[in-house]
C-alpha cells in the first residue's frame, strides 16, 4: 500500500531499497522513528514480498494502541490514504496527540543493543556512533542532537542518511550545511536537490551548485536560480564539473553582452 507520504526515509522503504533485517526491525516495531513515518512504513511493509515481515507489520499494526491511533489520524499532516485506512477498519479520528514526534509503538530490543545505544545516545564522536548498529543509529539520525545529524548525515549506509533528513527536528540552516558537504553521498544531496521546500532557500541551492558531488543534472537546472554574482564565481570554479563551468560562463558571457 502507498501510504502517501513523501520523506527520504519512507520512499527507500517504498522503493524496496531496504536490507531485509531493517525491514524485519521496522515491521516488529523495533525500529521507531516518529508516528507518522511509523504509520506509513507499516502499511508498507504490510503487503512485503516476504511472508515474515508482512505477518509482522500486520500483527504490529493490530496492535497499535487505539486512542493514539485515532488522535494522530485526525490530524491535519496525515495524509488521507493512511487516514482512509484506519476509519475503514473502525477508527474514528479524534483526540488529542501527546507528543507528535514519539512512535505509537517503540518495541526496543532486549539482546543488550539498546545498553549500548543508550551509553553513546549524547557522543557526536563519529567512532562510537559508527559502532552502533544500523537501527540505533537511525533512531539518532531522527531523534538525536544537531551534532548527532551532521555526522550521521555522512553515514556510509544511505539508510541512516536518509533518516537524517526525515528528522521532525531538522531546520533548514542544517540543510542548507549539508548541501554544502562535499563528503555526503550523491543521493543526499539528489534528495535536497528535489525538495521543492528546501530549494526555495537560496543558501541551499548555492550550496547545491557549487558542490562538485551534487548530480550535475540537478546542477545545471539549479544553475538558472543562481544570481549573476555567483554565476560569475562558478565560471572560474574549477572543482565543479567542466560541463556545469561551461554553462556557468555561457551565462556570464551572456550577461555581459546584455
Amino acid at each position: 500500500m502507498d501510504p502517501g507520504l513523501r520523506t527520504p526515509l519512507v520512499d527507500f522503504f517504498r522503493r524496496g531499497e531496504v536490507a531485509r533485517d531493517v525491514r524485519l526491525l521496522a515491521a516488529q516495531g523495533a525500529f521507531a522513528p516518529r508516528a507518522l513515518d511509523q504509520l506509513a512504513l507499516l502499511l508498507i511493509l504490510k503487503d512485503d514480498g516476504d511472508a515474515d515481515i508482512a505477518a509482522s507489520a500486520a500483527s504490529t499494526l493490530d496492535r497499535l494502541p487505539r486512542p493514539a491511533v485515532e488522535a494522530f489520524i485526525g490530524r491535519s499532516d496525515v495524509p488521507g490514504e493512511i487516514r482512509q485506512y484506519f476509519t475503514a477498519l473502525g477508527f474514528s479520528p479524534g483526540g488529542v496527540v501527546e507528543d507528535a514526534d514519539a512512535p505509537l509503538v517503540d518495541n526496543a530490543p532486549t539482546d543488550g543493543t539498546a545498553d549500548a545505544a543508550e551509553a553513546v545516545s549524547e557522543t557526536t564522536d563519529a567512532k562510537a556512533l559508527s559502532s552502533l548498529g544500523v537501527v540505533d543509529r537511525m533512531k539518532l539520525a531522527t531523534r538525536g542532537t544537531r551534532e548527532q545529524r551532521a555526522v550521521l548525515v555522512r553515514d556510509p549506509n544511505r539508510l541512516v542518511a536518509a533518516a537524517v533528513l526525515s528528522s521532525p527536528k531538522l531546520t533548514e540552516s542544517e540543510v542548507e550545511q549539508f548541501a554544502k558537504m562535499a563528503n555526503v553521498a550523491e543521493d543526499i544531496l539528489r534528495v535536497i536537490g528535489t525538495n521543492r521546500a528546501w530549494t526555495k532557500n537560496y543558501g541551499v541551492v548555492a550550496g547545491l551548485v557549487r558542490n562538485p558531488k551534487t548530480p550535475l543534472a540537478i546542477s545545471l537546472t539549479l544553475l538558472q536560480r543562481v544570481n549573476d554574482k555567483d554565476v560569475k564565481m562558478l565560471a572560474i570554479d574549477r572543482n565543479i564539473p567542466e560541463p556545469l563551468r561551461i554553462a556557468a560562463r555561457k551565462r556570464a558571457s551572456a550577461v555581459r553582452l546584455g
